[in-house]
């Protein structure tokens, strides 16, 4: 197929890697993104709580939860077609095995400057299970809103090209510049490559021969599930130890539901991820596949996650089960001290530059304004 030039290379079609793209490509750079999935957010960028975070999740580590308060309403602002607001946003703390109470709670939400309105635990909660409960400002996003607005939104510019099914064969740094190989036969040349493909980014780094991330990989499980008409307009958070969170799903009138001790199913700690259900299928550590279309893909936890929910949340609020989506989560090791989720934006090399992003919080996307000239 020949040889392509462009300015830059972006490994991955989510959230992250179209932000980089659509701010790149009104700059005149000649883009080009490789997508492996058919099509773009296939992965983790859809498959999340759909939380705008406003740091509420983070009272061990201030440095997450002020970065999220100060992303969340120019998130919310720029990006408002795709967010819901129509609902309230209650946590609560828990009596049991929580590492922080209502009233550490409460300092913390005013160390960072966000809404927390004391509200009436029995409102939501059984009694003697919470020892707090609070309004507070969260929102939820639709991924396949925001997903057809980038689309839309490149799609004017001729400069940027988007490539499905991108199967990568080979990475090659040279003197001033890399090749990358396609299995189709086509070799793209670029001075900068963006890695933003988040689970897969030790993988596309050790392809290109750099250095990988420390980092701990889970096949996570979210829920999805239709609610009772007390629970329509109300998402829910159980702070913070072995907690749990049911909050509206976008536009999709269903409600998410995920839980710290039930959502991730497999584990794998090594610098490449290397699951137990991988042998028989296209899934590998060189190459990660769509957990979604696997045979091998994990029964699901919901009975735990139902009964973890129900346990603290009144009788007459109904959850019903509708389907389970899959994603590998990416966890650099050293957050797990803290709770801490930093963004990580790492150059790996130096003209031909190569950047890495690993970020788990959709609002953060901010972070790549400062490399987008680079």
């Amino acid at each position: 197929m020949g040889l392509k030039k462009v300015d830059k290379i972006i490994f991955g079609a989510g959230i992250y890697g179209l932000y980089f793209a659509l701010q790149c490509s009104q700059k005149n750079q000649r883009i080009v993104v490789l997508e492996f999935e058919s099509e773009a957010f296939s992965r983790a960028s859809f498959i999340n709580q759909s939380k705008v975070h406003n740091g509420y999740h983070y009272p061990r580590s201030f440095a997450t939860a002020q970065k999220s308060a100060q992303y969340f309403e120019r998130f919310s602002r720029e990006f408002d077609f795709c967010i819901n607001r129509r609902f309230k946003s209650i946590y609560g703390t828990s009596n049991l095995f929580s590492w922080v109470n209502a009233r550490q709670f409460s300092q913390f939400c005013a160390s960072i400057d966000v809404q927390c309105d004391e509200t009436d635990a029995g409102t939501y909660f059984k009694e003697g299970y919470c020892d707090g409960a609070f309004e507070t400002q969260e929102y939820s996003f639709d991924a396949m809103l925001l997903k057809t607005y980038f689309l839309t939104e490149l799609s004017r510019y001729s400069n940027c090209e988007i490539i499905y099914n991108a199967k990568t064969n080979r990475i090659q740094q040279n003197s001033d510049h890399f090749e990358v190989a396609l299995q189709n036969g086509e070799v793209i040349r670029s001075e900068f490559i963006l890695n933003a493909s988040y689970s897969c980014i030790n993988q596309i780094l050790n392809m290109a021969g750099l250095p990988v991330f420390d980092i701990k990989y889970e096949l996570c499980e979210m829920i999805l599930c239709q609610v009772s008409d007390k629970l329509k307009d109300v998402a829910i958070t159980l702070m913070d130890g072995p907690f749990f969170s049911l909050m509206p799903f976008g536009n999709s009138g269903l409600h998410s539901l995920s839980t710290v001790t039930h959502t991730p199913h497999k584990t794998s700690l090594t610098a490449l991820p290397t699951f137990d259900c991988q042998p028989g299928t296209q899934c590998s550590p060189r190459q990660l596949q769509n957990c979604n279309s696997c045979i091998h893909k994990p029964k699901t936890h919901w009975p735990y996650m139902h009964q973890l929910a129900k346990k603290y949340i009144l009788d007459d609020m109904e959850l019903t089960y509708v389907e389970s989506l899959f994603a590998i989560k990416a966890i650099l090791n050293a957050s797990e001290i803290d709770d801490s989720r930093p963004t990580v934006i790492k150059q790996n090399s130096i003209q031909p530059n190569f950047y890495s992003i690993l970020s788990g919080k959709i609002n953060f996307i901010y972070d790549l304004d400062d490399i987008v000239n680079g």
